[in-house]
């Protein structure tokens, strides 16, 4: 199983030559190692602490939140939102979805609850949509969910409140994972789309997290607020494919993003950083000729952690329940090509992978459950969706 990748121009910012990139992908083994870049992380295939049981299955799911009633709000690819009852194991089609240009890594994306959704039932839902002159870009868009008697029902009132700038051609690298901040912000993982020198373009937002009020206005504290247009709406820069973003219990911003051909990275999002893509990763392109390393320019952030051979990330939590109080204040991280779960530790701001659990399958989305279980989502059609409880 290779993680997916496109063939696409690689026109590097700072005035380096334009280079093309080759469609081998780097694909790595559910036990293989990971480096961090403060210290080797170690091997960890040990026996599984938990029971993994099928819960459902669903057609390419993208990612998944639970409702307050613990019920079930996941996401399919083509383009469905699903309410599944958890308790009776019925499944209900949500009406008013946004069209999304199915295609590639395109189509539904994230879906994530407003932090007052007990009482405004506000959704926040992520897509690929298409442009004009077969382009296509990331947008993000609010709604009421109304759910009816029968656990159908639909997204009301739905307005599109941010977009990526511009929309380009090609179906990779859209990213836009979603989450609400401490701050009551929204936070959108924006990827490059595959066209590497906008990462660095501030007249762009691929490449970028951005932070939005949660009417999707422009806070006025965000550190390029004063340069106005797409900037304004940027915290942080030179990222490549950002698939997890996630807080961690001290309010601290961590974002995991797939690297080049050995550059997966986890990072700490700080306010204005740049973290250098395509100028410095510790990854290398598809075809095999070097990006220099992160240490070469200390002026962008480096990787709290960077595997090599690569997990191809997906999805990103950070553990805070009791089922599993060894794994207290742990970040999860689903693996599609290293088809795993991986734990990452943290002492301050110093990470680590901790432990590797083989999956067996493709993990697409990690969340944890309202009694502190794992609940999985496998990546691909007839994926099923897996709740880990400790064994007996």
């Amino acid at each position: 199983m290779t993680r997916p990748c496109k063939r696409a121009p690689l026109l590097l910012a700072m005035g380096l030559l334009p280079i093309l990139a080759t469609t081998a992908c780097s694909a790595a083994g559910p036990d293989t190692a990971a480096t961090a870049a403060t210290a080797a992380a170690p091997a960890s295939t040990g026996e599984r602490p938990f029971t993994a049981t099928e819960v459902s299955r669903f057609d390419q799911p993208w990612a998944m939140t639970f409702l307050p009633d613990g019920s079930l709000l996941v996401t399919e690819k083509r383009g469905k939102l699903q309410h599944f009852d958890i308790a009776s194991g019925a499944k209900h089609e949500i009406r008013g979805v946004p069209k999304v240009a199915y295609g590639g890594q395109g189509g539904f994306g994230d879906v994530i609850l407003h932090p007052d959704f007990a009482r405004n039932n506000v959704v926040y839902v992520s897509y690929a949509e298409e442009g004009t002159l077969d382009t296509r870009g990331a947008a993000v868009a609010r709604a009421t969910l109304a759910l009816d008697a029968q656990g159908g029902g639909e997204l009301k009132d739905l307005q599109v409140i941010w977009r990526q700038t511009p929309k380009v051609s090609g179906q990779g690298h859209y990213g836009h994972r979603l989450v609400f901040g401490p701050d009551g912000k929204l936070w959108i993982g924006s990827s490059e789309r595959q066209k590497f020198d906008p990462a660095q373009d501030m007249g762009s937002n691929l490449g970028k997290i951005v932070r939005l009020n949660d009417d999707g206005s422009l806070p006025a504290d965000n550190p390029f607020a004063s340069q106005g247009g797409v900037a304004a709406q940027v915290w942080s820069l030179g990222h490549r494919n950002i698939l997890g973003i996630a807080f961690d219990g001290n309010g601290k911003l961590w974002a995991q993003e797939m690297g080049p051909a050995g550059g997966d990275e986890l990072n700490l999002i700080q306010r204005g950083s740049n973290y250098g893509y395509p100028i410095v990763s510790n990854g290398d392109h598809y075809d095999g000729r070097p990006i220099p390393d992160h240490d070469t320019r200390p002026e962008f952030a480096a990787p709290k952690v960077t595997w090599n051979p690569v997990i191809s990330p997906a999805g990103l939590i950070f553990y805070s329940g009791t089922l599993f109080p060894q794994w207290k204040g742990s970040a999860f991280i689903g693996g599609l090509s290293s088809t795993s779960l991986v734990r990452v530790a943290f002492d301050g701001d110093t990470a680590r992978e901790a432990e590797r659990f083989n999956m067996g399958e493709r993990i697409r989305e990690v969340e944890q459950g309202p009694d502190g279980a794992l609940w999985l989502l496998e990546d691909g059609s007839k994926a099923r969706l897996l709740k880990l409880t400790p064994k007996a």
